[in-house]
């Protein structure tokens, strides 16, 4: 379980194709305190520690994560957002985040608003019903709000605003129109949507 807090944005050192994807990322995380076998979030995918260094750990990402997640995710060399699990009695800043990515999204405009900027996103039809104005979304591991939705007959445009801070201890910085992005929907939303499935059965 995660917040979608970023604390800390690693580089991808490596990656080797043995069945699954061998990834190694160099983090500034203390290692000593990472087991093996722990979860960290990998711009919002939940991976498990394979293998470690002094400032280094690497994941395995198996053929259905890559296809579930942003193209060009993982290859040597992309930064990415990093977060350690969420441990009892932490500090819930953001909102509850699973780690699993339930689509990927569309970078279709950022633009400068102020000292911010104003990011637009394409989602497609399937997941348009679980994004609400004022509601969270997880952008790449990171916990925002929602500002505005306008649907069309392709999905929906969502709208974020990255303020300066965000924007520097993340990698949402460095987005721009046509980049794909990871997604994952409010858990509340998911359950809500499940409940009114089966109520409709009824």
């Amino acid at each position: 379980m995660f917040t979608g807090i970023v604390s800390d944005i690693g580089s991808i050192e490596s990656v080797d194709q043995r069945g699954d994807l061998r990834v190694k990322i160099k983090s500034s995380y203390d290692m000593g305190s990472v087991d093996m076998g722990a979860s960290i979030a990998c711009s919002g995918v939940c991976l498990t520690v394979v293998d470690k260094g002094s400032d280094w750990f690497a994941v395995d990402v198996s053929g259905e994560t890559l296809s579930c997640t942003a193209e060009g995710q993982f290859v040597a060399g992309r930064r990415i957002n990093l977060e350690r699990a969420l441990k009892v009695g932490d500090e819930l800043g953001g909102h509850i985040v699973t780690g699993h990515v339930d689509g990927v999204g569309e970078v279709v405009s950022c633009t400068p608003v102020g000292d911010s900027h104003e990011v637009v996103v394409r989602v497609s039809k399937d997941l348009a019903p679980f994004v609400a104005a004022k509601g969270s979304i997880t952008v790449d591991g990171v916990s925002l709000t929602v500002n505005a939705v306008s649907d069309d007959e392709t999905g929906a445009l969502f709208t974020l605003n990255i303020i300066p801070h965000t924007a520097q201890v993340t990698t949402l910085g460095e987005l721009e129109a046509g980049r794909a992005v990871n997604l994952e929907i409010d858990i509340l939303a998911r359950y809500l949507a499940r409940m009114e499935k089966v109520r409709s059965l009824v």
